[in-house]
């Protein structure tokens, strides 16, 4: 027996050695396939969760939903930054706030430079939906498809040296034809129609199709001036005046009238308490989405991907496809 003990061990280590790695990727396998469906968009029964601000832990309350960083359309996911304003997890927020008996008012803490046109008008459709007072807190930036959003607020709270403002619509279309004559490498372009390419990167806009997205650009913003005048109860020219893509500091937005009130958090609380009709201290919560499986263990190891994906994938998709844009570009 004593003899044998050498190979007896020596099995033991190949299964160790080789049994281990497949258990490992068998679990990873296993991990990536459970949180599949949070990472395409999860739902509303799973993903969002409630934490307590303030006051009372019971009774009737004041929701928080942070609107902070780029707007977007579609859901975030793990590779994307942490700081994004997704309409598709916006949204079910919104919508969650809408339907709780006990949610009273909802005040929006807005720190974003605006960003896709899809994005922001998806989240201002939503909040047009809510039977309930909507106060809107600006903070650092509340820029164009930010400011664009809180048109559906009762009212709007911001710190005197908040930017807002930056009514208008941006598009940006790189050119590489330079670039790609230093490198020497050509792009065949096969298209049904002579517009089919427009804003092709690798060749120099005509005048025509400038003027194809100049009609765009225009369109979109009469929409953006009209949405403010609804808003701001301001008639139309008078918004014009103001909507040149300029931002404005609190005070000035404050004495134009492009926002009612200077103040802080406390003070948006206090008002949606006020029309949300709630007696005494108001109990406040905060809704958010809930983290992906994938994202709780990347945040459980100290691993972050977002920042480098981030870089990548969204200077790229901006830069080189064509968009619209409520967005403030500084």
């Amino acid at each position: 027996m004593s003899a044998n003990r050498p190979a007896i061990w020596l099995l033991v280590g190949v299964v160790l050695g080789f049994g281990l790695p497949v258990l490992a990727i068998i679990g990873l396998i296993v991990t990536l396939v459970a949180s599949a469906a949070q990472l395409s968009g999860p739902t509303l029964s799973s993903a969002n969760e409630t934490a307590h601000v303030s006051g009372p832990t019971s009774g009737d309350a004041v929701a928080l939903i942070d609107i902070n960083g780029p707007i977007t359309s579609g859901s975030a996911n793990v590779f994307d930054a942490a700081d994004m304003a997704a309409s598709g997890d916006i949204v079910p927020l919104i919508s969650t706030a809408a339907e709780r008996s006990d949610i009273k008012a909802l005040v929006l803490l807005v720190n974003s430079p605006g960003g896709s046109v899809v994005g922001s008008d998806e989240i201002y459709h939503a909040l047009l939906g809510v039977d309930k007072p909507v106060v809107v807190l600006m903070k650092e930036v509340a820029a164009s498809g930010a400011y664009y959003l809180s048109m559906t607020a009762r009212h709007i709270v911001v710190n005197p040296n908040t930017l807002t403002g930056s009514i208008g619509v941006i598009g940006q279309f790189a050119n590489a034809r330079e670039l790609m004559d230093k490198i020497g490498l050509e792009m065949t372009t096969i298209k049904s129609g002579k517009s089919k390419d427009l804003g092709n990167p690798f060749r120099e806009m005509t005048a025509e199709e400038r003027a194809i997205f100049q009609r765009i650009i225009d369109e979109t913003y009469d929409r953006f001036v009209d949405i403010v005048s609804a808003g701001r109860g301001m008639p139309t020219e008078q918004v014009r005046e103001l909507a040149d893509g300029r931002v404005y500091t609190g005070q000035q937005a404050v004495d134009l009238g492009l926002v009612d009130a200077l103040g802080y958090e406390e003070d948006a609380i206090a008002a949606a308490a006020d029309f949300g009709e709630i007696d005494g201290e108001p109990r406040v919560i905060r809704l958010k989405r809930g983290a992906t499986l994938i994202e709780t263990l990347l945040r459980g190891t100290g691993h972050d991907l977002s920042a480098l994906a981030d870089f990548s994938r969204s200077w790229l998709r901006r830069r080189m496809t064509p968009s619209l844009e409520f967005r403030w570009e500084p």
